[in-house]
């Protein structure tokens, strides 16, 4: 959409349009008129990036076991009321997305289920090695078949606007580098994680931590800001920018890590924290930068077939991975903090709300077990907007209000300001933990 349709005020404000931002448009009445605003270009979310897959519960006798093994990948530091929420809630979120088109890989059309480190059985669904670009193309999809909603690219929230513990909307930047205010009954942060304020990350370098800013700036609670995920394997590179994910489904299907004499040291499927701490001492005693992935143990699927993405874009950096292995290393990858939120997905903040890696609702405790993060963002981005129609009550907002845009002209100097603020905040934290 052109800056030249932005509107005054909205019902919804939806800020990022990954999974959880999609998936919450779907769910808001026709009727509502929604505004979605992304940093970057449409296909420029880390939802878009996620290659392993999106868990479900198979079956009831699944349960204990899915409840089991993410409670024990997040050293049972997990809200168990949301782990319950999100695994009772995924077969319906399965046949949603199957109904929006999303397909998964069957057999004599069956569903297919692989699996990943710290998983005790096949529960995740995929799509090649390309699930969230499966998942995140169709629903925007749909969302574009809406007439309801306006969507802005590369256009950036750089304030809320409050009226004392209220959200009222937004302050955003447009592609011209133009400030408007914006106001809505109900805004909903969906606006990914914090890999931008690192210098090795799976993730876009515009995703630096917006909202985990903002709620610094408006005292809106936080919750574990020091739980950063480091994947154990990503392309090794000495090139700047965002490492290429080998996802965990390689190792799931059998690949297998060496040192540099061509040995292996660890069990590849241990939880990704406790995996990542091996590859580091592995490469220390080495002294190595990187450890070695090989894919020739993998015995019962095509790696072309069954890893495409991962097989074509190793070949361009000169790595045939039918042949030899991929050198890997950690990098950061996933944040488990954020804003915090309640089983409803409400912040601190009346009328403000948070969905996906952006908040903090406790299903993933202090590490993520492998493909629960489409699943989570899914589910409580469908609750969050699901309580903001239960309890619509038409209020006035102060749409004439004049605002001092002078903090923000100077863009980059501001930019730069929040994101040494979540640095900050999260180096304060890990300080606070380690007491």
């Amino acid at each position: 959409m052109q800056t030249e349709e932005l509107g005054n005020q909205y019902d919804v404000i939806i800020v990022g349009n990954g999974v959880a931002g999609c998936f919450g448009a779907l769910h808001l009445p026709a009727d509502k008129k929604i505004l979605m605003i992304t940093k970057g270009e449409l296909e420029e979310s880390d939802s878009h990036l996620a290659q392993g897959g999106i868990c479900v519960l198979k079956t009831e006798d699944d349960y204990d076991s899915f409840f089991e093994d993410t409670l024990k990948a997040g050293h049972y530091e997990n809200r168990k009321e949301s782990v319950d929420i999100m695994i009772h809630s995924s077969r319906e979120v399965i046949n949603e997305l199957i109904d929006y088109g999303v397909e998964f890989a069957r057999e004599d059309g069956e569903l297919l289920y692989t699996r990943e480190a710290a998983h005790s059985t096949n529960r995740i669904l995929y799509h090649d090695d390309v699930t969230g670009k499966e998942i995140t193309t169709k629903l925007l999809a749909q969302v574009k078949k809406l007439d309801n909603v306006t969507m802005l690219t590369n256009t950036t929230m750089v304030d809320i606007i409050c009226n004392g513990n209220c959200c009222d909307g937004i302050i955003l930047r447009d592609a011209n580098g133009v400030f408007h205010s914006v106001y809505a009954h109900d805004v909903l942060w969906a606006c990914g994680g914090i890999g931008g304020v690192y210098d090795n990350s799976t993730n876009f370098p515009h995703l630096t931590g917006d909202a985990l800013a903002l709620s610094l700036r408006h005292d809106i609670e936080l919750e574990h800001i020091n739980y950063v995920q480091i994947h154990p394997t990503t392309l090794y590179s000495t090139k700047k920018g965002r490492r290429f994910l080998i996802s965990e489904s390689v190792r799931g299907e059998g690949a297998i890590l060496l040192d540099k004499n061509g040995e292996r040291f660890v069990n590849e499927l241990l939880p990704r924290d406790l995996l990542t701490n091996e590859i580091k001492k592995q490469m220390k005693k080495d002294g190595m930068p990187y450890v070695r992935l090989s894919m020739s143990t993998i015995k019962d699927c095509d790696i072309k077939t069954r890893f495409p993405n991962i097989y074509k874009h190793c070949l361009e950096e000169g790595i045939d991975v039918t042949k030899e292995p991929i050198p890997v290393v950690p990098s950061q990858h996933y944040f488990m903090g954020g804003v915090h939120v309640n089983q409803v997905s409400k912040t601190t903040m009346e009328h403000l709300y948070a969905a996906g890696e952006t908040s903090c609702n406790g299903v993933h405790g202090a590490n993520r077990l492998a493909s629960n993060s489409l699943l989570e963002s899914l589910v409580f981005a469908k609750r969050a907007v699901l309580d903001m129609v239960e309890n619509w009550q038409e209020r006035e907002i102060d749409t004439e209000r004049e605002f001092d845009m002078s903090p923000y002209e100077n863009y980059k100097r501001y930019e730069a300001e929040n994101i040494k603020m979540v640095w900050d905040a999260i180096e304060e934290a890990n300080k606070e933990n380690k007491k």
